[in-house]
């Protein structure tokens, strides 16, 4: 195994708020990732009423959702459905249609795409900044 192997491809970013969950999806995302993202969402959710969350895609190279436990994709959806109020998805492709869909029962999940250059106007529009190393 290469030791690059190894290397996440969701990373948390650390924000200017404490109840918004900020993430990088670099590359593939295995159903390891998948299952690492579920539990980083049910952690916000432990210490927070009602998150935000901000989801920039780099060099995305597709997801294994058919490996991701289906209970995993059941409660993520009802949590979510419970627990966000505004997602911002930065990067492409533009995944917001497809999360509206699987979203439905959730009228009041905000879901907004920017472009990767447009990605200062997400922040703004979640009222928060990156710190730290970025």
């Amino acid at each position: 195994m290469n030791f690059l192997d190894a290397v996440p491809a969701i990373r948390r970013l650390e924000t200017s708020r404490d109840d918004l969950l900020a993430i990088d999806v670099v590359g593939h995302v295995s159903a390891a990732d998948g299952e690492n993202l579920f539990g980083l969402m049910e952690a916000a959710y432990a210490l927070h009423q009602r998150i935000d969350v901000l989801v920039r895609l780099v060099d995305h190279d597709g997801v294994d959702w058919a490996n991701i436990a289906e209970e995993t994709l059941k409660q993520g959806t009802v949590h979510a459905t419970e627990y966000v109020g505004r997602c911002a998805a930065i990067g492409e492709p533009d995944w917001t249609a497809d999360a509206r869909h699987l979203l439905r029962a959730s009228p009041s999940i905000e879901l907004k795409h920017f472009t990767t250059e447009d990605e200062a106007a997400a922040w703004q529009w979640l009222g928060a900044r990156p710190t730290g190393k970025q």
